[in-house]
């Protein structure tokens, strides 16, 4: 059982960002709920995508509107994700690591393979910024993040903001 109430957006490093997600064993009201909440967070924050981690919960679970609207939203229940092709290092930012922006590389295209909220599987091919946000959701309920996509460079360029993230996270946890 998902606590909605507590749910809010999660910033590095906190753990359940690092962690593997829990499949999502049941689609009921509670999970209805959770989609719910993370769209508000999402669209609040003015992101394209949220995963379930970043908004505290452990489970395999992700959003994308790739028109920041409330009826673009799609629910990605259990997904997997199959790259297709090309490599393209392209800009990204994410919710959980705010204000930074770094070049990641990610496939073109990818396959998506993952159960909607009426309990119905699908797949879909992606390319573009949806094959992107595709990957990027996904590394999330994988435990991976943009700050461990980074390359060394980028690390160095970001690392007083990465380290002021640990810190208030390190303080914010002791409190």
């Amino acid at each position: 059982m998902v606590d909605t109430d507590k749910c809010r957006i999660t910033h590095y490093p906190a753990k359940v960002l690092a962690g593997k997600a829990q499949p999502v064993e049941k689609i009921d009201d509670n999970i209805r709920r959770l989609v719910e909440k993370m769209t508000d967070i999402m669209l609040e924050n003015k992101g394209v995508g949220l995963a379930a981690p970043q908004a505290g919960v452990p489970l395999r679970l992700f959003i994308i509107s790739l028109d920041q609207t409330k009826e673009g939203i799609k629910v990605f229940i259990n997904p997997t994700v199959t790259p297709i092709g090309e490599l393209d290092l392209v800009e990204e930012g994410c919710l959980s690591i705010p204000d930074i922006y770094t070049k990641i590389r990610r496939y073109k295209k990818c396959k998506v393979t993952a159960t909607d909220l009426a309990s119905n599987e699908f797949t879909e091919e992606a390319e573009g910024l949806y094959a992107r946000a595709l990957q990027h959701e996904f590394d999330h309920i994988e435990g991976i993040t943009i700050a461990d996509r980074m390359g060394s460079t980028a690390k160095i360029v970001h690392r007083k903001k990465l380290k002021k993230l640990a810190e208030e996270y390190k303080e914010a946890v002791e409190e």
